[in-house]
């Protein structure tokens, strides 16, 4: 079947897939006749033609028209001012960066929280006499349940905090010679712990 080109007005979701897949227009143009995830994705019928891949470039045109992008950028500040995501008069970040920094402490914080989760969960069951001087309120409270952290404040810190505890924990299993009780999910724990930790000069955890 060949592509048609057609006079309907194309809607921006298929800009949206091209743009996150890096596809040409041509390439872009194919994807929705040809691929279901494309179909399924922009709620068009499986024998639908789709369109010539001109229709894009033609899209892009008509939107750099009348200002209609800056209108577009107003609508969506205007959405993220009501949602209280940004504040008049404030200096605001356009770059990615210090987002993908959040994420990343995130789910580090989120990993090693899991991780010294699941080693107590093993001593518990391996060797639960370890447990009787090591594990109070304080450490039920924060590694009794599967991890569910949201969007915690001061991730940074918590992230020291959670490494301390898995220090501690590794080094009460050690000096009560328990390593050969020790399991896949506390040697995971010395493996996470070995990279995302490094000690300072003065042994600080950083």
């Amino acid at each position: 079947m060949t592509a048609v080109r057609v006079s309907r007005p194309l809607s921006w979701p298929p800009c949206v897939l091209q743009f996150l897949l890096g596809l040409s227009d041509r390439q872009a143009a194919e994807a929705v006749r040809c691929r279901i995830d494309f179909k399924y994705a922009l709620a068009m019928e499986l024998n639908d033609p789709g369109f010539h891949h001109s229709v894009l470039a033609d899209f892009r045109e008509r939107l750099a028209q009348d200002d209609r992008a800056d209108r577009l950028l107003d609508l969506a500040l205007a959405r993220l001012k009501e949602a209280g995501l940004v504040r008049e008069r404030t200096t605001q970040r356009t770059d990615s960066t210090h987002v993908l920094a959040a994420v990343r402490d995130l789910t580090r914080l989120e990993l090693v929280t899991e991780a010294v989760r699941a080693a107590l969960e093993e001593l518990a069951g391996t060797a639960p006499h370890l447990l009787a001087g090591l594990v109070d309120e304080e450490w039920g409270r924060r590694y009794g349940r599967p991890v569910r952290l949201g969007y915690p404040t001061r991730p940074k810190t918590r992230i020291l905090a959670t490494g301390g505890d898995a220090v501690r924990l590794l080094e009460h299993v050690g000096e009560h010679g328990a390593d050969r009780l020790s399991g896949p999910r506390v040697q995971a724990l010395r493996r996470i712990m070995v990279q995302n930790y490094n000690l300072d000069g003065a042994g600080r955890l950083r």
